[in-house]
């Protein structure tokens, strides 16, 4: 599985994006929505009205990367917020591309007796 770099902001625009948006118009819709610079190295992700398809949208300093994911059965958990977007750590970004929900992580059972 490929997650986002380490250190790496990432941020998820809340609620519905259309998906048939390029790199060029999720770059745009990072200016205009969220208010930040989509060439500042931070990954910005979108998800469709379905919940099964996610895209990611990056700049590796290069040129902007443009990320496709799409699972199967179930949807990504997503959240709503008022604000618009919700900052997430690359762990948890990482969780959220595996379809697992990210904001209740439980921790492992560890035994307590040999």
């Amino acid at each position: 599985m490929i997650g986002p770099p380490p250190g790496a902001r990432v941020f998820l625009a809340c609620g519905v994006t259309d998906m048939r948006r390029g790199m060029d118009s999720l770059a745009a819709l990072v200016q205009q929505s969220l208010g930040a610079d989509p060439f500042d190295g931070s990954l910005y992700a979108f998800r469709g009205r379905k919940g099964r398809l996610v895209k990611c949208l990056w700049h590796d300093g290069v040129g902007l990367c443009l990320l496709t994911k799409r699972i199967e059965q179930g949807a990504f958990p997503w959240p709503t917020t008022p604000t618009g977007k919700v900052v997430l750590s690359p762990a948890q970004m990482s969780l959220l591309l595996e379809g697992l929900e990210w904001r209740r992580v439980q921790p492992a059972w560890r035994p307590t007796a040999v």
